[in-house]
């Protein structure tokens, strides 16, 4: 009798995936240095109810659900990739104090295009894509350009990025990888 198996390519592994190996991208292009994703988390609300005829035991059906804001973390650089899409929400000089007194207002903030969807893939030890999730209609609520400075300390600087989030769905489009083979030469 053959055992049916959700994961019939993963029979072999019994260790799950590590969470240290990952890529995030935007506008098609990866995000260079994220070190670190907080988790992809949804909660559901319940409602609670009780019919005059039913015994003491109250129902639960489930209402509106919520999408977790996602953080991303990384080493501060002179990439402005997260000072961009912050700047697109809102800027200081596009203020309505800058405005009203002669100012031109900064031309990156934008209502139009704030919105970006995004891909965070998954990779095993060897490497190969195991799994993405795309995450839908993202906004920057929070930026930190720099952490606290502490000139006795010996951290790395880094810049965080909040994004709020309108849902997610892992990507089911490319099958598992079987994974490299002792007996096949690695090139």
């Amino acid at each position: 009798m053959t055992k049916n198996t959700d994961f019939p390519k993963a029979t072999y592994r019994l260790d799950p995936y590590r969470s240290y190996k990952f890529r995030l991208k935007w506008d098609g292009k990866y995000v260079a240095g994220i070190s670190k994703v907080s988790a992809l988390s949804r909660s559901t609300k319940t409602v609670t109810h009780r019919s005059g005829g039913d015994p003491s035991l109250p129902r639960r059906m489930p209402r509106q659900s919520e999408y977790t804001a996602i953080t991303l973390e990384r080493g501060v650089t002179h990439d402005p990739a997260f000072e961009r899409w912050a700047n697109k929400v809102w800027d200081y000089h596009n203020s309505p104090a800058d405005n009203q007194q002669g100012g031109t207002g900064n031309k990156d903030v934008s209502i139009k295009d704030f919105r970006k969807n995004i891909i965070l893939e998954v990779y095993n030890e060897a490497g190969q894509k195991v799994m993405a999730y795309n995450i839908y209609r993202c906004w920057p609520s929070e930026f930190e350009a720099l952490p606290e400075l502490d000139a006795n300390g010996n951290a790395v600087a880094i810049s965080l990025l909040k994004l709020e989030n309108e849902g997610w769905e892992k990507d089911t489009s490319f099958p598992e990888p079987s994974g490299p083979s002792d007996i096949e030469p690695l090139s």
